[in-house]
C-alpha cells in the first residue's frame, strides 16, 4: 500500500494558559516543521466564537503561513460558504494564488448540517468494527445544538441582516464558474474575478456524511475530504456516496477519477502510555464543543482529569464516539490504525489533526508519525 501521502489539518488550538498570538506562531512553526517532515499539504479550519481556537479566517492564516513555507501545499479545511459569497471566496484565494502560484488548496464546506436523518422504519444504527478492525461508532446527533443560543448568535453575527445562504451546490457551481472565467448571471451578465479567474488552485469539498457535500464533490468531479475525526460514524457512507456521484470533469480542480482524503485525530509519542496521557485533554475539549459552550483552551492532562472528575454517564456519552476513534499511541500503533482507516475507506491521502497542550509534543507527534509512515514506504522523508 505504497504512496499514501499525509496532510495536516490545523484548527490553531489555544492551549490553556496561552494566547491566540502564541497559538498562531505555533501553527506557523508547525507548518515549517511538517513541510520538512514530508507532509504534502497544510490546511486551516474555520471556527468562530470558540475561546480555545484561533483559526477564524483560513485565508488570513494561509497568507501568514505561505510566506514561512516554500513547497508544502496550503489551504482551507474548509472555508464555510454559508456566510460568504462565491465571489469573495474566489477573490481571496485568487490573491493567495497570485503570490504563491500552484500551492493553494481551496477547500469548501457548509456552515451547518450534520449526518442525514435516519429513514423512517430503518433499523437504529449501532456501533461496529469493520472486517479490518476500524471502529465505526454509533452516530452522534447534533439536534440539541440547532437551537442553542450561542449557535444562533454565531449565525446572526456572521450574516448581514436579512441575508440568506445560497444553496450549497449552486454556490460551489458559482465558485467553479468564476475560477473558469465562465460566470454568467441568470440574465446573461458576465462577471470576472481578478485575481481569481484562472487561478491554479485545487478545489476540494469537505463533508461529514453521505449528503449534499459528497454528492456535490462527485457531481463536479472534485476532490473530496471525508471527516472521520468529526463524524466517524458516517465516514464509510460519505466515501461511498462521493464515489457513486462522481463524474469526470475538466474544470478547475477537476479529475478523471475520484480522489479522497480522510481525516483522523492523532496523538503520537514514543510509547502508547505517554501518547494517551498527552491526549487526555481531548475529551473535555470535545465536550465543550458538543455542549454548545464553544471549544475551551486545550487543557493539560492534569486539568483534564479535574474537568472530567465526576462526569455523568451522559457526559461521557457526549464525547464517546470521538474519544474511541482518536488514534493515540506509539508510531507503530497509530500507523497500524491509519492503515486500517485507509483500507476501509480506500483513501488516496490521509489528513492528520493533532492537538496537545505543549507545542513541542505536537511537533514531535507529527515527526514520529512521518518517520514511521516513511519507514513503511508510504512517504518520502
Amino acid at each position: 500500500m505504497p504512496g499514501i501521502p499525509l496532510g495536516v489539518l490545523d484548527l490553531v488550538p489555544i492551549p490553556s494558559g496561552s494566547t491566540a498570538a502564541e497559538a498562531l506562531r505555533g501553527s506557523v512553526d508547525l507548518a515549517r516543521q511538517t513541510e520538512r517532515f514530508g507532509y504534502v499539504r497544510y490546511w486551516f479550519a474555520e471556527h468562530h466564537l470558540n475561546p480555545g481556537v484561533a483559526g477564524t479566517s483560513p485565508a488570513v492564516v494561509l497568507a501568514l503561513t505561505a510566506s514561512a513555507t516554500s513547497t508544502i501545499r496550503i489551504g482551507s479545511g474548509a472555508v464555510q460558504l454559508g456566510h460568504r459569497t462565491a465571489l469573495s471566496t474566489v477573490e481571496e484565494f485568487g490573491l493567495l494564488d497570485a503570490v504563491h502560484p500552484g500551492r493553494i488548496d481551496l477547500g469548501l464546506g457548509r456552515s451547518a448540517g450534520g449526518p442525514p436523518a435516519r429513514r423512517a422504519g430503518a433499523e437504529p444504527p449501532v456501533a461496529y468494527t469493520t472486517a479490518n478492525g476500524l471502529r465505526i461508532p454509533k452516530p452522534f446527533s447534533f439536534a440539541h445544538l440547532r437551537d442553542h443560543p450561542r449557535i444562533a448568535l454565531q449565525q446572526r453575527l456572521l450574516q448581514l441582516p436579512g441575508a440568506t445562504a445560497q444553496e450549497y451546490s449552486e454556490q460551489v457551481g458559482d465558485v467553479l464558474a468564476l475560477l473558469r472565467g465562465e460566470y454568467r448571471s441568470p440574465d446573461g451578465v458576465e462577471a470576472h474575478a481578478v485575481p481569481g479567474e484562472g487561478a491554479e488552485v485545487q478545489v476540494w469539498v469537505l463533508g461529514s456524511s453521505a449528503g449534499v457535500s459528497a454528492e456535490t464533490a462527485g457531481a463536479n468531479g472534485l476532490r473530496f475530504a471525508a471527516n472521520y475525526h468529526v463524524s466517524p460514524a458516517s465516514v464509510l457512507e460519505a466515501a461511498e456516496a462521493y464515489r457513486a456521484a462522481f463524474k469526470p470533469s475538466a474544470g478547475p480542480g477537476g479529475l478523471d477519477r475520484p480522489h479522497l482524503t480522510v481525516s483522523a485525530d492523532v496523538v503520537v509519542a514514543p510509547d502508547d502510555a505517554e501518547a494517551q496521557e498527552l491526549a487526555a485533554g481531548y475529551a473535555p475539549w470535545v465536550h465543550s464543543i458538543r455542549s454548545g459552550a464553544g471549544a475551551i483552551p486545550f487543557p493539560s492532562p492534569e486539568e483534564a482529569r479535574a474537568l472530567t472528575r465526576g462526569w455523568s454517564t451522559a457526559e461521557h456519552e457526549l464525547v464517546a464516539d470521538r474519544v474511541e476513534t482518536q488514534f493515540a499511541g506509539s508510531p507503530a500503533t497509530v500507523a497500524d490504525q491509519l492503515e486500517r482507516l485507509r483500507d476501509a475507506t480506500g483513501a488516496d491521502e490521509l489528513l492528520i489533526t493533532t492537538i496537545t497542550h505543549g507545542h513541542a509534543d505536537r511537533v514531535r507527534s507529527y515527526r514520529l508519525l512521518a518517520g514511521e509512515w516513511a519507514r513503511r514506504g508510504h512517504l518520502r522523508w
